[in-house]
């Protein structure tokens, strides 16, 4: 629930350009971004701070590792009273989209660590999880941070037929419940994108509906069937024999329902709410910083307890503007992120509180729904 013009990635982001429907963006004024990055590098300068992870970051990833394993461990291999096993796989649920948030997300971006072979390993804990690192760097990196909120474009707002979230898209009768139903779908996303959406783009060669085939390498053929069949034996098979078929399935099914809707939360209060902009159009009359800014919105930046656990997501406009410096430093680059967009009088998104962000969601998903 996985960037061009001034952001780099791994991926070879000319080739994958390409492939995309024309989105363009006014490249005759970059003024804002060109002031905010020279306070940003001028922070980083003045203070000697390398821009990727530090030790704090390790130390945080550390303990969310072992924590995951303990609780696998715990539910698969220990005969635990019903409520205790329950309990303990909800816990793995949020663990495993902690591992996702703080030590993936930072790999695929290449800050978690200013060694590259580092952010390599970390990026692929998205395969330990079921995912595909190959494919997300595409959906993620290049589509959505870049196209942010543009309908046929950002992969991450599409979700149809089941749900309505930009403006452009069909209306069903189904979405004047959407507002209601959404907690079913982000639950079973997970599980969807494991075993159907990964599926989809392996067969089809085709990584986002409106991108032409890419061959695959034999590489990432072998880490594909790789991963997916590790997946199946860790989560599935093992579990099976040690616990037997139906304590086993219900236990997936808690675990992956639990870091499904836990991580599709989140992703959607970053861009799919009240205060968000949704282009209409393929020509965006603004310079991609700005068409960034108004696009994502933060939430609950003051919790220092939401800062760790989601490893910076709440500040998910300095994410998006500076994607490869590590969430460690957002708090102080936010400053100047607000400080800038005041001069450029720029509306900079912000929710309080986390309850607030999940709210203006719910209310953006009834509007959304609302015509029939």
């Amino acid at each position: 629930m996985r960037v061009i013009l001034g952001v780099k990635n791994s991926v070879d982001v000319k080739s994958k350009q390409q492939n995309m429907q024309k989105a363009t963006f006014d490249r005759s004024q970059n003024s804002f971004f060109i002031a905010l990055k020279a306070k940003v590098d001028r922070y980083f300068s003045e203070n000697k701070l390398d821009q990727a992870g530090n030790n704090r970051l390790y130390i945080k990833g550390g303990i969310q590792v072992l924590s995951a394993i303990g609780l696998y461990v715990a539910v698969v291999f220990f005969n635990l009273p019903l409520a205790v096993s329950i309990a303990l796989a909800v816990l793995l649920g949020l663990n495993m989209a902690l591992l996702g948030f703080n030590i993936m997300h930072e790999g695929g971006h290449q800050s978690f660590s200013k060694y590259k072979w580092v952010n390599s390993v970390a990026a692929y804990f998205l395969n330990l999880l079921g995912g595909s690192t190959y494919f997300w760097k595409v959906k993620h990196n290049v589509n959505h941070h870049t196209f942010t909120n543009i309908e046929g474009v950002d992969s991450d707002i599409c979700v149809e037929p089941f749900m309505r979230l930009h403006p452009n898209q069909p209306l069903r009768k189904m979405h004047r419940y959407q507002h209601l139903y959404w907690f079913v779908l982000y639950g079973v996303s997970y599980m969807a994108w494991i075993f159907y959406d990964d599926f989809v783009k392996y067969f089809t060669r085709k990584i986002a509906p409106h991108m032409d085939p890419k061959s695959l390498s034999m590489r990432e053929q072998i880490i594909f069937w790789a991963t997916k069949v590790s997946y199946v034996v860790i989560y599935l098979v093992l579990p099976i024999v040690m616990l037997g078929w139906l304590k086993a399935l219900v236990g997936y099914f808690i675990v992956t329902f639990v870091c499904g809707l836990f991580i599709a939360i989140v992703f959607q209060l970053a861009h799919v709410v009240e205060t968000t902009a949704y282009p209409e159009h393929k020509e965006i009359d603004k310079e991609w910083a700005v068409h960034q800014v108004s696009t994502t919105s933060n939430f609950a930046t003051q919790s220092s307890f939401l800062f760790w656990l989601l490893g910076g997501l709440n500040f998910q406009v300095e994410h998006h503007l500076f994607p490869r410096i590590s969430h460690i430093h957002y708090p102080q680059i936010s400053k100047l992120v607000k400080e800038t967009c005041e001069e450029f009088n720029i509306t900079y998104n912000e929710y309080t509180s986390m309850s607030k962000a999940f709210l203006s969601h719910l209310l953006h998903l009834r509007r959304m729904g609302m015509a029939y």
